[in-house]
């Protein structure tokens, strides 16, 4: 519960006094870190939470990793634009309107305590069309330089070199999220039994067809098109080594961006 676990990293937000983060916000190069996740069905063997834990906890393992670097991270943004998830029921979608202005918000409000940077780091596909909006609509309006990325994206190819599946198998609840699954939180995840995905079965070969391969053409489908449980890929190849390799190798790279950012910026 939040109650219980807030305020036990040093860079957390929502652990800080209002002081402490206008502290941090007016070093120069100093950045803001806006996790955005999402709450929506994964399956039959992984939680709603997943993809909100996932960038919340990639966010935590690049903030370890940094040397000298101003940070604040705010709460995960936890509930994302994920309508193609609804037919399953256990999902909470918001708006695309009414989720870019939140971020928009946020941004904003955390720019105010001075802080030279914004990064937003997404954790869910949905998502990524609305956090490239937000960047550019907040970049606009303020001297802040803004940037935003998409976790699983950002090592792509050292991550291509670490997965045991064939392309497909790391889409929606496969392979990727249920090895750092496993490895995070392996009591929130079903037994094999339960471990069910189908393959990835887009018709236009330019469609995305996995996490790591987005594909150059966007099409809406709703998820039910695609699988009778709600889970793509192959969750039974999944295991924590697998997970805790992804895991190191995102922390490294986000760490570097974020070192990246506060080294122009500073």
């Amino acid at each position: 519960m939040l109650y219980d676990t807030i305020g036990r990293k040093e860079s957390e937000w929502a652990g800080m006094t209002a002081s402490q983060i206008r502290g941090v916000g007016e070093q120069s190069g100093s950045v803001l870190v806006i996790p955005v996740g999402s709450v929506e069905q994964h399956g039959d063997h992984l939680p709603v939470v997943t993809d909100t834990l996932l960038v919340e906890a990639m966010v935590d393992t690049a903030i370890e990793r940094l040397d000298d670097v101003p940070v604040v991270v705010t709460p995960p943004v936890w509930s994302g634009f994920s309508p193609h998830h609804l037919s399953f029921g256990g999902t909470l979608s918001l708006e695309f309107a009414h989720l870019r202005a939140t971020l928009e918000d946020i941004a904003h409000a955390g720019i105010q305590n001075g802080f030279d940077a914004v990064l937003f780091v997404n954790g869910h596909g949905g998502n990524s069309s609305l956090i490239d909006a937000v960047v550019s609509t907040v970049g606009a309006d303020t001297d802040a330089e803004v940037l935003g990325t998409t976790y699983f994206q950002l090592a792509s190819d050292r991550i291509e070199e670490i997965r045991t599946t064939e392309t497909g198998g790391m889409a929606h609840g496969g392979e990727f999220e249920t090895s750092l699954m496993l490895t995070l939180r392996p009591d929130l995840v079903g037994g094999p039994a339960v471990r069910d995905g189908e393959p990835m079965d887009e018709h236009y070969r330019w469609g995305g067809q996995d996490l790591l391969d987005g594909g150059n053409v966007a099409v809406y489908r709703s998820f039910d098109e695609y699988s009778s449980s709600g889970a793509i890929g192959t969750p039974k190849q999944a295991s924590a080594e697998t997970g805790e390799r992804i895991r190191s190798v995102i922390g490294d790279e986000l760490a570097a961006l974020m070192t990246a950012i506060h080294e122009y910026n500073a």
